[in-house]
């Protein structure tokens, strides 16, 4: 009998995380997850993410599927799960798919989200946002976000680490900045996101809103595809994974 094919979604904190995907060195959440699999079924269990988020990102809802013939109701591997797994990674679902779905090929688009916290973030809220200092040029950061909706090459905001991308167009479907009291949220929804994009992004406009760079001067290097010393990376703490859609 074929195993059955499960799609996940759980939450982490990935501050002390090297990411998802599992490596040499430190301790992965995909590392993690299998080994709670790998308890509760008693088999080596691999869990396929729908892709990798860098050391210190956190995720609301990071997906995953597992193939194994799970012949009881899913909500106690949901409990099971949250028993075996450290408080830093939470379960939230488990339900059935066909075969043919993957975690990461099936799915149509993510959201991330970056946090900017005004001021001196509490130290609490320091380790998952950035705080900046000053006044900021709000405006022009939200002028400038919103640029980066639609489809564009986003070779500039691309950070190389030896990747050969077939291609570096994207489309983002959303690109927004909001406020809520003290924090800066930057919604960016895109088809895909390549190393460092959306950390490059937040930099990028922190840049804005510091006055150190121009929206004419914004508008241009995303024209241009080419990054350039004015694109700056933003700390991991501040970014999230909100949600995968397929």
């Amino acid at each position: 009998m074929f195993p059955m094919r499960w799609k996940c979604g759980c939450s982490y904190d990935g501050t002390d995380y090297s990411g998802w995907q599992t490596q040499d060195g430190p301790l992965s959440i995909q590392q993690v997850v299998e080994e709670c699999l790998s308890e509760i079924f008693k088999k080596d269990t691999k869990a396929i993410g729908s892709g990798r988020t860098d050391a210190g990102v956190h995720a609301m809802e990071q997906v995953f599927h597992f193939d194994f013939e799970w012949k009881h109701d899913p909500g106690s591997l949901v409990e099971a799960m949250r028993s075996l797994l450290p408080d830093t990674v939470t379960p939230l679902f488990v339900q059935k798919v066909e075969d043919d779905f993957h975690a990461r090929f099936s799915a149509v688009s993510k959201w991330y989200q970056y946090r900017i916290y005004l001021g001196q973030a509490t130290a609490l809220e320091n380790r998952y946002s950035w705080s900046l200092y000053g006044d900021l040029a709000l405006e022009a950061m939200a002028k400038a976000t919103s640029l980066l909706e639609g489809t564009h090459d986003f070779g500039a905001f691309a950070a190389n680490r030896g990747i050969e991308y077939k291609t570096t167009v994207r489309k983002m479907f959303r690109s927004e900045m909001l406020q809520e009291k003290d924090f800066l949220l930057l919604n960016f929804q895109a088809d895909g996101f390549m190393y460092k994009m959306v950390r490059s992004f937040a930099g990028t406009l922190a840049n804005v809103g510091l006055r150190r760079l121009s929206l004419d001067a914004f508008h241009e290097l995303l024209k241009s595809a080419e990054r350039t010393p004015m694109v700056f990376v933003a700390p991991a703490k501040g970014l999230f994974l909100k949600k995968v859609f397929y």
